[in-house]
């Protein structure tokens, strides 16, 4: 591959393969959008979008916003919920394409890198589901692409691009400025430095702050609450994160392309203007590392790294005795393809999750029994005396029971629940006039006395999710108006 391309004299853009790739993408995709159901965290976008604001204690609001647009326009349904991220997901399969053209690799590759993304068991995953991850996927490989296309060229026009999906990325999750810093971290180590001359990157900050500045302006005014929430997590989770982050940047997206994006590394640290992609994957995950990221979160820059390889290794696969190592190949791939459908798809039945499955794949867990379990809460409602549920209050550990019990407690007569969890304390603790009993979900946060456990979740299927034997109790009333106590009752970490 030509590292030194023009822009008029890459190769053709591979329109009918990446198109035959996103077509069955997303016809498998949305062939599977509306088994099980809901995920908690999908029910929570829908909560807070029904509540629009320039951010929420743990996210911006591009994602919730999204996800009143989908269901407010294709129905309040995962699978017109799930359009967003289906869509997320073939807009980034065909960017990760234009990423190969971009490194000079011809329409075959083309094809086979669009290919390779698509069925990747993190593309699967996140494309199946709406969350910040969906967005924030797309995010970082627009942002990788223009940032190949700044270094490639050398026109620093490209920063007013650059500094506007760093902006738009903000919006959604500030999970992109890991990415920032790996890249320029990279580029300050190995060049082009000649990018950073002149007048063009302070456009590109200035177009970045056109959409990020009211989000930072509403964390500011709040206090930051993001910055809590992920110390939070990360004390919570990052030694586990730590110990199994690399480990799974060999798992997470398909064993089977490890060699691939090996081989993508190796690609761009050859290159004159590519060396910062070789050098931002190994920064970025010592930040993580110390940050006690996810182990899922430096996967988009895999995203990157795949399409430099995929010519190298589709070259090796001619090589010696093509015929064996294409059937070896072969077989990983189907192995590999198949692995990723079961694992990201809601394809087997539900009680056959429990297992390997849910080790790899938790969330398939977390898109089943939720009428269950708002049907569990109206038998702990039912056990308030009648006379009292006026006053009465459902409060719960978290905001997935909560968001469960705002979406199907009306068919089953349960009023607006209250949580002390992320944006849930937000939006405010009972009328104080509320003083009747207290229908408890999950876990008591200590302020609740006179409890009793009269109603404990079942799926009916033995699935085991988060949700599955959790009690709810109906406790006495507390022991001081609410608005008073709710400031104890906020909590980030669940």
């Amino acid at each position: 591959m030509s590292e030194a391309r023009s822009a008029t004299s890459l190769p053709r853009f591979a329109f009918r393969g990446v198109g035959i790739v996103v077509a069955v993408q997303v016809a498998v995709a949305t062939a599977f959008s509306s088994r099980y159901g809901f995920h908690r965290d999908e029910l929570y976008y829908v909560a807070a979008g029904k509540r629009p604001d320039w951010g929420y204690t743990d996210q911006p609001p591009i994602t919730p916003l999204l996800a009143r647009l989908a269901t407010a326009t294709l129905g309040d349904s995962p699978a017109g919920l799930r359009v967003v991220s289906t869509l997320a997901g073939a807009a980034t399969v065909v960017l990760v394409a234009l990423v190969a053209r971009e490194v000079g690799a011809g329409r075959t590759a083309q094809g086979v890198s669009a290919a390779a993304a698509a069925l990747s068991t993190y593309v699967v995953v996140v494309t199946h589901m709406l969350s910040t991850t969906s967005v924030d996927m797309l995010i970082w490989v627009a942002l990788g692409l223009t940032v190949m296309r700044l270094l490639r060229t050398g026109d620093g026009r490209w920063w007013v691009a650059v500094g506007t999906i760093i902006g738009v990325g903000l919006a959604n999750k500030w999970l992109i400025l890991v990415l920032v810093s790996g890249l320029a971290i990279g580029v300050l180590a190995c060049g082009p430095r000649s990018v950073l001359r002149g007048r063009w990157p302070a456009a590109g900050a200035a177009a970045a702050l056109v959409p990020a500045a009211p989000i930072m302006v509403w964390q500011a005014v709040h206090g930051f609450p993001m910055l809590t929430v992920a110390s939070e997590i990360s004390q919570g989770d990052g030694p586990e994160n730590r110990i199994l982050f690399l480990p799974l940047q060999f798992v997470y997206l398909s064993p089977v392309l490890v060699p691939v994006w090996i081989a993508g590394i190796v690609w761009f640290w050859r290159s004159r203007w590519g060396r910062a992609f070789a050098v931002s994957y190994p920064v970025i995950c010592v930040e993580l590392l110390v940050l006690g990221g996810k182990p899922y979160y430096s996967l988009p820059m895999l995203l990157l790294l795949i399409p430099a390889g995929t010519e190298p290794a589709l070259r090796w696969l001619s090589r010696g005795r093509p015929a064996v190592r294409r059937g070896l190949t072969g077989v990983a791939v189907g192995v590999g393809v198949v692995l990723s459908l079961v694992v990201g798809l809601p394809i087997l039945p539900p009680n056959a999750l429990n297992g390997p499955v849910l080790a790899i794949n938790k969330e398939l867990g977390e898109q089943y029994g939720w009428p269950e379990f708002a049907a569990t809460v109206a038998r702990a409602w039912r056990e308030v005396p009648e006379g009292e549920r006026a006053t009465a209050v459902i409060f719960t550990a978290d905001y997935g029971q909560a968001s469960a019990i705002e979406r199907y407690g009306p068919e089953y007569g349960l009023p607006a629940p209250y949580s002390g969890h992320m944006s849930y304390s937000d939006w405010g603790p009972p009328p104080d006039g509320m003083t009747g009993p207290v229908v408890l979900v999950g876990r008591n946060p200590g302020r609740f006395t006179g409890c009793r456990v009269v109603a404990v979740n079942d799926n009916g299927i033995g699935l085991k999710n988060e949700e599955q034997g959790t009690g709810v109790s109906v406790c006495s009333p507390p022991d001081g108006p609410w608005s008073r106590i709710w400031p104890t009752l906020r909590h980030f970490y669940h």
